[in-house]
């Protein structure tokens, strides 16, 4: 990554020279030079909750529509953006029949 000495910007690579940006300078690249660029992938990670009771999770009083049970495991999860509410996953405890309720 090269920097613009004038404006201290990201310089950009086009047609063989750099860019920059903001102030515009060229410079020409240096035959040694080598840009890289990289992405990372964020490794994705997925709840599973095989024993309710000994996760510790709380209880409330919500039917269930598979067996008409009136209790049920919750705990929240932030499964779309930051600025968009979290969903709310409810498990029967007798049955295990699990389901998500959205605001």
């Amino acid at each position: 990554m090269e920097f613009c000495p004038d404006c201290k910007s990201i310089m950009v690579p086009s047609d063989g020279v750099l860019i920059c940006r903001r102030c515009g300078k060229r410079l020409e690249m240096k035959k040694g030079d080598n840009l890289v660029s990289r992405t990372e992938q964020k490794e994705r990670r997925m709840t599973v909750i095989e024993d309710s009771e000994a996760a510790g999770l709380p209880t409330t009083k919500y039917k269930c529509p598979e067996c008409g049970n009136d209790t049920a495991y919750w705990w929240l999860r932030q499964l779309r953006s930051a600025d968009e509410s979290e969903v709310r996953f409810f498990r029967c405890t007798k049955c295990n029949f699990t389901w998500r309720e959205y605001d």
